[in-house]
């Protein structure tokens, strides 16, 4: 008997559609990032994606048309790589923050949290004024969020940056911190990495292990935040300000 063959075919525009999403590498996402991705495009975040921006252990950065949602041309994709077991490590930064009580163990839960509380944190940012990429969406371990560049080209990292007036980045520095640890949060990773320069203006940026006040460390991220950007600075530039009285800045 032959095989009866369905007439409905998927319009023209569905089909250029799909094909524009998909213009990824085969292979690279799996099927429960693929549904993600495609709900960032039906909401209208994004429209087509470019190219990779970074890869890394815990997450990769793509570059992406923006959709019609959003007022820029570019919006970036940070997608949180599901079974990388290295999250586990991450914990100390969930448990203990009031906002995240009872958070499960196994990779999968961390995942979609983590990405859930960057969305967050970067939310807290944007309402602080603290220089920072401005969220658009998340959903699963997919995070969109505004590109801190120019022309579709990223900013570079404070490390690859030779700063033209470095009193002023690192004031503006601290000054994001304190604006920051006074909306609630302190960012807990800060160094030379998590900084990006555009116009000798740093943005911070890789905040999803960011703290409330209420994490039983937060005192103890704050402090180590100071000594890392303070060290960097004293040791590329000769800059040097007491750590005591940055921390006691940025906390009144």
């Amino acid at each position: 008997m032959a095989r009866r063959v369905s007439k409905r075919k998927m319009p023209d525009r569905d089909k250029h559609r799909v094909n524009e999403r998909w213009k990824i590498e085969e292979g690279v996402f799996d099927r429960k990032t693929m549904m993600n991705i495609e709900k960032v495009f039906t909401h209208g975040i994004a429209s087509r994606m470019i190219h990779i921006i970074s890869k890394g252990k815990e997450a990769d950065v793509y570059l992406a048309d923006a959709g019609d949602k959003i007022n820029e041309m570019y919006v970036v994709l940070k997608i949180f790589n599901q079974e990388n077991t290295s999250f586990k490590r991450r914990t100390e930064y969930v448990k203990g923050d009031p906002r995240f009580d009872g958070v499960k163990a196994n990779v999968t839960s961390i995942i979609r949290i983590w990405c859930r509380k960057e969305y967050g944190n970067l939310k807290i940012a944007e309402e602080a004024q603290v220089s920072a990429p401005k969220p658009y969406y998340f959903k699963g371990n997919v995070l969109a969020m505004q590109l801190i560049g120019d022309d579709g080209v990223p900013s570079p990292i404070l490390k690859k940056t030779e700063l033209e007036d470095p009193e002023k980045v690192i004031d503006e520095i601290i000054e994001n911190m304190k604006r920051l640890y006074s909306a609630g949060l302190v960012h807990g990773d800060i160094s030379e990495y998590n900084i990006l320069i555009k116009d000798n203006m740093p943005f911070l940026i890789d905040i999803g292990q960011g703290v409330s006040l209420g994490h039983p460390k937060a005192n103890e991220f704050l402090e180590r935040d100071v000594a890392n950007i303070l060290y960097y600075f004293k040791k590329v530039y000769g800059i040097e300000k007491n750590q005591e009285k940055v921390v006691s800045q940025i906390k009144s």
